[in-house]
């Protein structure tokens, strides 16, 4: 184990070196490249920002808004009969949207059920195979200018949708 962690702290030193080596080695200005370098990613982190302000807007008003737990009452019925608990719900429909609040979703399953009963071991693998597609795509979207996105979020929500109930299934069978 002291092995493992003395590697750990000697990676990132040692990519440096390695970095700075071959500019070296190719006559490259290594400092002028990682300040141009600083320079687009400040950039890319203005052109995107109003994106991620707006998402977060939105993602903080449908938390605070009720709305999850009226949609949620809505199709219980349903959840039910596809034997879909309910109790995750709340995670399946917020895991396309936002990464930080899923994980908050997820802890508070976690704390009310257990990480070992079936609704914690559910969420924790909707967590894993699914992705904040919304804040991915308008990420990735707008950085590159892409205006029309209609099929890519259809496509990525339809991937959440059946990694959401494949998670809920694999359990099922599994357990």
């Amino acid at each position: 184990m002291q092995i493992v962690n003395f590697l750990s702290n000697l990676a990132m030193p040692l990519i440096i070196l390695l970095i700075i080596t071959y500019g070296f080695i190719e006559k490259n200005k290594v400092f002028d490249d990682f300040l141009e370098g600083a320079k687009e990613g400040i950039e890319i982190v203005f052109s995107i920002l109003p994106t991620l302000v707006g998402l977060f807007v939105a993602i903080g008003a449908l938390r605070n808004s009720g709305i999850l737990d009226i949609i949620i009452r809505f199709i219980t019925p349903l959840l039910n009969v596809i034997q879909f608990p309910s109790e995750i719900m709340p995670l399946a429909m917020l895991r396309p949207i936002s990464g930080s609040g899923s994980i908050a979703i997820a802890t508070d399953i976690m704390k009310n059920y257990g990480v070992d009963s079936t609704i914690g071991m559910m969420a924790s693998t909707i967590m894993g195979s699914t992705e904040t597609t919304l804040y991915t795509i308008a990420v990735y979207t707008s950085c590159v200018k892409i205006k029309k996105t209609r099929f890519v979020l259809l496509a990525s929500l339809a991937a959440d949708i059946v990694g959401i109930l494949v998670s809920v299934g694999i359990y099922r069978i599994m357990a």
